[in-house]
């Protein structure tokens, strides 16, 4: 791919897609606040580079999951704002992301100035499956520059008009973000460093199975917590309760211990969980052995014994991957099982990634410095894909070029 490097832009529009799609909240006022801010964060070090070296930036970016129209409390002008305090200069707004608006605003720029367009999933034609109609849209993307950076790894498994197409129609490269998220994910494709262990949380096995099939060949030790462990647990012939489950998919984990046996890779489920009488933060809860949790009760968290053991299994690894939490970790009752795996990764002497998403908000929620780990991916979903052999649109197109 090319990089920044390579493109002579001093005086030059530069359209950035980054990911700027951050975790929000609207307040009883109606504002909206930013809950947290690692994504824009890691958006800066490209940035700040075609800033110092001339250009005339234009950020481009989604926030939410809008139905291909205008929703107030998705625009992008709080993160504006924001980007803007952390460059420690004024990014300018349009309230539309093409059109008249829009350029009139970029023509007003001057070399080193920012600005950011308003949420490009406001128009159906970004995520549209039709390659004509995402095509027209990325047309009048690039009539706002003149050249095209792509950084937005953690949308860089879409093919959408303004990460996809509009690299076919501008001279295009990766911005510092793509190609550092490349890097680390290269060294856990080929991780030497062993044991190799990986962290596997969140709500369901479902977005997880290609991931697991890759890990089978790859890591010493896959631990699992979080929602999808159910599924699992219900594989050994153990009850649920009224946990998280998606039947059927029973028979697919089942197989998945069986091959994990065959290949000598260990599949360490909790041995207890953190049970509720119901999905809230003041719920009744308990720790009780997760080979059997009562009718009535639900499976929020992994439990106290689980977390030693999944620390222990983590003390000595040379490589390790997280993705995906192990309890409920915005309820500060469920959050243990999550809060002691970045505990463990953080005081690792081997190389550490937290995948992106979810881990990512879990360990700035739960008081970590994000520099006690390895990697701080931006990935997600992206970064899942990649790790399981999977060709990315994203990166694809800036390879082609």
């Amino acid at each position: 791919m090319r990089s920044l490097d390579d493109l002579s832009c001093q005086g030059k529009v530069v359209l950035v897609r980054s990911d700027l799609n951050t975790p929000v909240e609207q307040l009883a006022d109606g504002t909206v606040r930013i809950t947290d801010h690692g994504r824009i964060r890691a958006a800066l070090p490209t940035i700040v580079d075609l800033v110092q070296r001339g250009a005339r930036v234009v950020v481009l970016s989604h926030l939410g999951r809008p139905k291909g129209k205008p929703e107030p409390n998705l625009t992008l002008l709080p993160v504006a704002q924001r980007l803007g305090e952390l460059l420690g200069q004024p990014v300018a707004f349009s309230p539309q992301t093409v059109g008249p608006v829009a350029q009139s605003m970029v023509a007003k720029l001057t070399d080193g100035d920012v600005a950011v367009v308003e949420n490009v999933r406001f128009h159906a034609a970004e995520t549209s499956k039709d390659d004509q109609e995402r095509g027209e849209f990325a047309d009048e993307l690039a009539e706002l520059g003149e050249f095209f950076v792509g950084d937005g790894f953690g949308v860089s498994h879409r093919k959408h008009a303004s990460v996809y197409d509009i690299a076919l129609r501008l001279p295009s490269a990766a911005g510092r973000l793509i190609e550092q998220e490349v890097e680390v994910l290269q060294r856990l494709v080929n991780a030497k460093e062993r044991p190799y262990v990986v962290v596997l949380g969140g709500s369901k096995v479902s977005d997880k199975l290609a991931v697991i099939e890759a890990f089978l060949s790859k890591a010493d030790r896959i631990l699992i917590g979080g929602g999808m462990v159910y599924t699992f647990l219900a594989a050994k012939g153990f009850s649920v309760g009224e946990s998280l489950l998606e039947p059927d998919l029973v028979t697919t984990c089942a197989s998945y211990l069986e091959h994990a046996r065959e290949r000598g890779v260990t599949i360490e489920l909790p041995s207890d969980i953190v049970v509720a009488d119901r999905f809230a933060a003041d719920a009744q809860h308990r720790v009780v052995s997760s080979e059997g949790i009562e009718s009535g009760w639900m499976g929020l968290d992994i439990g106290p014994d689980s977390s030693k053991t999944f620390a222990r299994l983590l003390a000595d690894a040379q490589t390790v991957f997280w993705n995906g939490p192990m309890g409920v970790f915005e309820f500060d009752a469920f959050a243990s099982g999550t809060a002691a795996i970045a505990k463990a990764m953080s005081d690792s002497a081997g190389f550490t990634v937290v995948g992106g998403g979810d881990s990512a908000a879990a360990v700035r929620h739960l008081g970590f410095a994000e520099d006690s780990f390895g990697y701080i991916s931006t990935g997600g979903g992206a970064s899942l894909e990649y790790l399981e052999g999977r060709e990315l649109p994203g990166l694809r197109v800036l390879e082609d070029k």
